[in-house]
């Protein structure tokens, strides 16, 4: 999959300073499943090293971009590099954007923005995560910051696996096809939106009988926003106990006593999420249980990522 990235998180030399933010995750793992497709719409206007910026937000409301060491007004260059730097990542098939947390052009409602007196008045978008907020509506899209949080990492990494899957789906889907990928999918979707499941098995249903192709338009819709939404605690102890339902009757009462505790110790942040599922699968593999085995929810995403080893991947 193509993934566009802030050039400092990949190790260039493209900060204000002429350093790098190189980033573990970015790099070290998820680079094993990702072609990185680098922007950096700063250093494209201004070089390095040069003066930091900050946004600031004039009486109209509006935000213009100033130099910290001069006050100089540098809305218009870095609004004409942002515009380039979006054309060109737009150009790829993107199935993810990772921006830069904090900064005035890359930071997605983590830039701080302030007031003409100094004082900073709140915070919001850059100039160019705002540019492709409006650009990508259903892109998966983080910064990096906020994936050193265990449980947001593991939604967003979920969320670009699915996106890029179903991307791959489309281009040659038949209804037949539809119905199995909506199966498949249950789970994870039940997971993120009960709602929006629902509302996806209404498409696929097509009581209205209408073309494949308005079909799969507005399946595309629903799925690529359910698998926005971020998963809970609640949510996905619902799931577990649901799945297990297809596995009970193979079971001895200890057994099933055992399955769980197991959700519980999950709920409660005693255990992580990997035990409970990895129990369900043996278990749906001991008595061929095919609709579990098939279920993308225990394998959303290559298993050496283990973002569900981690206890604090719950919220």
């Amino acid at each position: 999959m193509k993934i566009a990235v802030s050039g400092c998180l990949l190790g260039e030399k493209v900060r204000f300073d002429a350093g790098h933010k190189r980033d573990t995750f970015v790099m070290d793992d998820l680079s094993k499943y990702a072609q990185y497709i680098s922007f950096c719409p700063e250093n494209m206007a201004f070089g390095n090293p040069r003066p930091s910026l900050r946004l600031v937000k004039n009486q109209d409301e509006s935000i213009k971009v100033e130099s910290n060491k001069t006050g100089e007004d540098l809305s218009q260059q870095l609004m004409s590099a942002s515009k380039k730097d979006l054309e060109s990542i737009a150009s790829h098939p993107l199935c993810g954007i990772i921006l830069k947390s904090k900064s005035p052009s890359c930071g997605m409602r983590s830039a701080k923005i302030y007031q003409n007196n100094g004082y900073v008045e709140a915070k919001g978008d850059g100039v160019f995560a705002a540019m492709c907020r409006e650009k990508f509506p259903l892109l998966p899209m983080e910064e990096e910051g906020r994936l050193c949080n265990p449980w947001l990492r593991e939604n967003f990494v979920m969320q670009l696996f699915a996106y890029e899957r179903f991307e791959k789906f489309k281009q040659n889907a038949t209804m037949k096809d539809l119905v199995a990928f909506h199966s498949v999918y249950k789970f994870m979707l039940q997971s993120k939106d009960e709602n929006l499941y629902r509302q996806l098995g209404k498409i696929v249903g097509n009581h209205e009988a209408k073309s494949f192709a308005d079909i799969l338009e507005k399946y595309e819709l629903l799925f690529k926003t359910a698998i926005a939404k971020k998963s809970s605690k609640g949510k996905t102890r619902n799931v577990l106990e649901h799945m297990s339902g297809f596995v009970k009757n193979h079971l001895t009462a200890k057994e099933n006593a055992m399955l769980h505790e197991q959700i519980d110790d999950y709920a409660t942040q005693i255990i992580p999420l990997i035990l409970p599922l990895s129990t369900l699968k043996l278990y749906a593999q001991k008595y061929e249980v095919n609709y579990l085995l098939e279920q993308t929810f225990l394998s959303p995403y290559p298993k050496e990522l283990a973002l569900r080893s981690d206890i604090a991947c719950v919220k």
